[in-house]
């Protein structure tokens, strides 16, 4: 509680209230004060201050109130022998500017005013010599004044979230600097000079306007962390792979389409490219990688994954979300991950209900998909006169490796008899013919019928299955592109997964579906199902029943988004008795 004193009567309480007749102390409680002398730190956040108070800067300059009170001081409150104030906190308040009797603490090594309104840094803080620490982050900085450049023991410069659209020159001989934040303002350029900074251990350009990377940033041989999010990037320049010392590289939201390789760059842990354009990853983008533990790609629009990603042993975390993959290397499986991000992905050799179990049941799954009687490591294709000039053509490392037949996405109207006769004696569990335009199965696929499982044929011209499909004795998958579901089907008594979505099926036999017994998943969606039969409520075996996107009314959106096991009991309810 306040109360009015006489002119001429002191309170007792002076030494911890401020004083009007101190320039701007009234802001500032003399307690603080009186400790700020004591333990050379200040800490003035949130008070609401519009200007900073001349106390504050003469607080090492002017005898202290008490000692002109007549006071009897302890040893441990003389304040002749107060501390230089080394540490000066004004963020969050209303801050327009500062005044050049900032000179008044030259004692000072860190100053915090982030969260304020300054346009401009005085000339006069060239004066803090000792300063190794200025945040002046969340401002409304335009520019820097060259003064900045003064202070050669500054080790982190925080001005991220200003409106700064170049930056002084003589940046560079800030020699000490280890940490440096541009982040959040309108820099359409780095200076080259930049690389003299030879102790900056992080830099933080993300959120400019960056178009471009000047090679000489690779000098900055300390460098441990660079963060170019959300720029205009299309390129990263190639010398940036030789950085030695580089553990985390941030390059997500920019315009990249390729990536550079990373030969020098062996203690990179951390590479986050999502949300680029990037539309191939290569073996020589990753054989370097030996200690990366985190590789981020989403949003981007990769078609395939390169078998070599299995030579990242450290990975733990890889985000292949919102791409166009549609297959995966089954040795995949053999990396320790701790997560793996698919989801957004065309994929058609895993089935869904794995795919919604998560990491671990994924990787075991294409585990699965290696036998144990895999090829040695001399089962090789030979670099001899021996290789077919055919089999160039061919993805043999896929067939003695993964186990797979690729001829996919050649736009192939048939299939080459080189192809099938590459397969020698080895031992083929999948099939991928997809993105071709054939207009029906290769007669010569029953050759495999006592290995394959896993067979895509979708992306071509097919309007019927052959009944010789039903010779596939160890078929579990089958992805395909149909206006009607083939008869043939229903006759692959160990079929576990139907993929017919975006298609044009009007209608399914659910009778003849009932004696799928294996039949687990089942995808309708985005077809042209006017109708859904309540037998098909009948078919319990289904754990995946999918059928978004048809024209049916019954059964409503309110049900199917109750799952498989409700949309089949709503099914059931409805056959006629």
């Amino acid at each position: 509680m306040s109360r009015l004193k006489r002119i001429g009567e002191r309170d007792p309480r002076a030494g911890f209230r401020a004083e009007p007749r101190d320039g701007g102390a009234s802001a500032v409680p003399q307690g603080l004060l009186k400790a700020a002398r004591k333990s050379g730190q200040l800490n003035l956040s949130g008070r609401n201050l519009s200007e900073v108070p001349q106390c504050v800067w003469r607080l090492n300059v002017d005898v202290p109130e008490e000692a002109s009170q007549n006071l009897s001081f302890s040893s441990t409150e003389r304040w002749w022998e107060q501390t230089d104030l080394t540490k000066l906190i004004i963020s969050n308040n209303k801050l327009k500017s500062l005044t050049d009797d900032l000179r008044l603490l030259p004692a000072l090594i860190v100053l915090d005013i982030h969260d304020n309104q300054l346009t401009s840094l005085p000339s006069a803080i060239k004066e803090l010599e000792n300063l190794q620490k200025l945040n002046v982050s969340h401002n409304k900085l335009k520019g820097l004044p060259e003064e900045i450049t003064y202070l050669r023991n500054l080790k982190g410069l925080y001005l991220q979230h200003n409106e700064l659209t170049c930056l002084p020159e003589g940046l560079e001989q800030l020699l000490n600097l280890e940490d440096l934040d541009l982040s959040n303002n309108r820099l359409t350029t780095v200076p080259a000079s930049f690389s003299s900074l030879s102790s900056l251990v992080r830099l933080n350009l993300s959120s400019n306007q960056l178009s471009s990377l000047p090679a000489e940033i690779s000098r900055m041989k300390k460098l441990k962390h660079l963060d170019c999010n959300s720029n205009l990037l299309e390129t990263i320049p190639p010398e940036l792979a030789g950085m030695e010392s580089l553990e985390l590289l941030y390059l997500r939201r920019n315009k990249l389409h390729f990536l550079p390789e990373f030969p020098s760059c062996k203690l990179l842990k951390e590479l986050h490219v999502g949300e680029n354009q990037i539309e191939m990853l290569g073996a020589e983008h990753l054989k370097h990688l030996n200690s990366i533990l985190v590789l981020d790609l989403r949003d981007n629009k990769l078609k395939s994954l390169p078998d070599e990603i299995t030579l990242l042993q450290s990975l733990e975390r890889l985000d292949l979300s919102n791409n166009d993959i549609s297959s995966l290397p089954y040795s995949l499986g053999n990396l320790n991950l701790k997560f793996l991000a698919l989801e957004g992905n065309p994929l058609r050799s895993i089935r869904r209900d794995i795919l919604n179990k998560g990491t671990q049941e994924i990787l075991k799954y294409l585990r699965s998909k290696i036998k144990d009687d895999g090829p040695s490591q001399n089962d090789s294709v030979p670099a001899t006169a021996m290789t077919l000039p055919s089999e160039s053509r061919i993805n043999m490392h896929a067939i003695l490796t993964l186990k797979l037949l690729d001829y996919s996405e050649k736009q192939a109207a048939l299939i080459p008899d080189e192809v099938f006769d590459a397969v020698k004696s080895n031992t083929v569990t999948s099939v991928n013919f997809s993105k071709n335009q054939l207009c029906e199965v290769p007669n010569r696929i029953v050759e495999l019928k006592e290995m394959v499982s896993d067979v895509n044929l979708s992306f071509n011209k097919l309007s019927l299955l052959p009944v010789e499909m039903c010779m596939l004795q160890k078929l579990t998958f089958l992805d395909l592109r149909f206006k009607i579901l083939p008869e043939v089907l229903y006759h692959i008594p160990t079929l576990e997964t139907i993929l017919i979505s975006n298609n044009q099926v009007g209608s399914v036999n659910p009778q003849k579906m009932k004696t799928m017994e294996n039949l687990i998943t089942l995808d309708l969606q985005n077809n042209d199902l006017l109708h859904i039969p309540p037998e098909l409520g009948s078919c319990v075996n289904l754990r995946t029943l999918l059928l978004d996107g048809n024209p049916f009314r019954v059964p409503r959106a309110a049900i199917l988004m109750k799952g498989t096991a409700a949309v089949l009991e709503y099914l059931r309810d409805r056959i006629p008795t």
